[in-house]
C-alpha cells in the first residue's frame, strides 16, 4: 500500500464532505458543521487553517486533516482528521497524523502537537496514544443533542 500526501485540491472538497457518514462521524471531524457536509462549510475551514494535507492510496483521496492553530516555535493543533469509510483500519490515519506531526516539528519548528478527541470516538482514542500523544487535559462539551461529552485533550512534544 503506497500512500502519499499533499496539500488539499479545490476537486477533492465534495470527496471529503461525503466521508462523513453520519452526525455523529461529523461530529468528531468538524464539531461546529452542519450535517450534512457541504463544500461551502468545508471550504471556509480550509480558509480559516494550515496546512490542509490529503493522503492519497493509488492517486485517490482517502484522508485529510489540518491545523486549527499553529504558532512557530509553540504549539500546532490538528484538526478536522477524517479518514475515507473505505480505508478505514489500514494505517492510513496513522500515515496522516505523522505527515502532520512531521510539518508541525519541520516547518512550523513546534515544541509540541495536539490532538482532542471525543470520548466516544474510540477510532481516534485508541490510535493517539499509540503515536505517543499524551493526555493532559478534559474539557466538558455539548454533543449535537446537547448531551454531555468529554473532549479530551493529547500532546506529543517535540523530539
Amino acid at each position: 500500500m503506497k500512500l502519499t500526501h499533499r496539500t488539499v485540491a479545490e476537486n477533492d472538497i465534495p470527496v471529503i464532505c461525503s466521508w462523513a457518514e453520519n452526525q455523529d462521524e461529523l461530529f468528531y471531524f468538524f464539531p461546529r458543521a452542519i450535517y450534512p457536509l457541504t463544500p461551502e462549510q468545508l471550504r471556509e475551514a480550509i480558509a480559516q487553517r494550515k496546512n490542509s494535507v490529503v493522503v492519497e492510496l493509488e492517486g485517490q483521496p482517502v484522508a485529510f486533516a489540518n491545523f486549527y492553530k499553529w504558532e512557530n516555535g509553540g504549539t500546532c493543533s490538528i484538526g478536522n482528521v477524517i479518514v475515507s469509510p473505505e480505508a478505514r483500519n489500514q494505517g492510513v490515519a496513522r500515515f496522516l497524523m505523522e505527515q502532520m506531526c512531521s510539518i508541525a516539528f519541520r516547518e512550523h519548528k513546534a515544541s509540541e502537537v495536539t490532538v482532542s478527541c471525543f470520548n466516544s470516538n474510540a477510532a481516534g482514542l485508541l490510535l493517539y496514544p499509540k503515536l505517543g500523544f499524551q493526555p493532559f487535559a478534559i474539557e466538558e462539551r455539548q454533543d449535537k443533542a446537547g448531551k454531555r461529552v468529554a473532549l479530551i485533550h493529547m500532546r506529543l512534544s517535540g523530539q
